[in-house]
């Protein structure tokens, strides 16, 4: 457990000092909801909120692929990620760290982006915010999982900003159905889809037994 909270801390501390990742991933959601915005024919409240899942998630998507693609990318300056592989632990706690540290920097972009959204599509997530939250953490979850573990794979590869999206998207399509489903339910009747959530759930445990497992033989490649 020390190696996960020591993993968290240096990556957060070293986020804090530069910034520049997550100002970027949070810059690009921005952007993406503009983009949104401005691309979309004029619209009511009701057809707002029939598209506002999809749009938010894509939005949180989008920010999260920037930010993995950077989560490893740091650990290859003076051969850090060997230093990684050399942790007198499991590397499965090394994976739990960078993904923990993952889901939180995500996470402080998906807050300010779900404001963003709600100004810039006259959506109001103030009454569900609470459940909101919960269910973008459990789709944050997997994503940062399974994206952490290709994050690995990715940054040693020749083209690994293209690289990446490649390996991850294919993956999520269980994580955005479940999540975009369940966001859905909360606009519209402010309750939660519990089939949505049982596949988030499901998800997650799958995703994270596996990226844990598999870390090892990726950190060694």
């Amino acid at each position: 457990m020390s190696v996960v909270l020591a993993i968290l801390w240096k990556d957060l501390v070293t986020e804090w000092r530069s910034r520049d990742r997550v100002v970027a991933m949070a810059v690009f959601a921005f952007l993406v909801v503009l983009v949104l915005h401005f691309a979309l024919p004029a619209r009511d409240a009701a057809e707002a909120r029939r598209l506002a899942p999809g749009l938010l998630w894509v939005a949180y998507v989008f920010a999260a692929l920037l930010g993995l693609d950077r989560a490893f990318a740091l650990e290859l300056e003076n051969d850090a990620l060997a230093g990684l592989a050399l942790a007198p632990a499991d590397r499965g706690f090394v994976f739990l760290g960078k993904a923990a540290a993952n889901l939180v920097i995500l996470g402080a972009v998906q807050a300010a982006t779900a404001v963003v959204f709600a100004l810039a599509f006259g959506v109001d997530l103030g009454a569900i915010a609470g459940r909101l939250a919960a269910v973008v953490a459990l789709g944050s979850i997997g994503l940062c999982a399974v994206g952490t573990l290709f994050g690995a794979i990715a940054v040693r590869t020749r083209y690994r900003e293209v690289m990446l999206p490649l390996l991850l998207l294919p993956l999520l399509v269980p994580v955005l159905l479940g999540a975009v489903d369940a966001t859905a339910g909360l606009l519209e009747t402010g309750t939660l889809r519990w089939r949505a959530v049982q596949l988030l759930v499901v998800t997650d445990g799958v995703f994270g037994i596996v990226s844990f497992l598999g870390f090892e033989y990726v950190l060694d490649e």
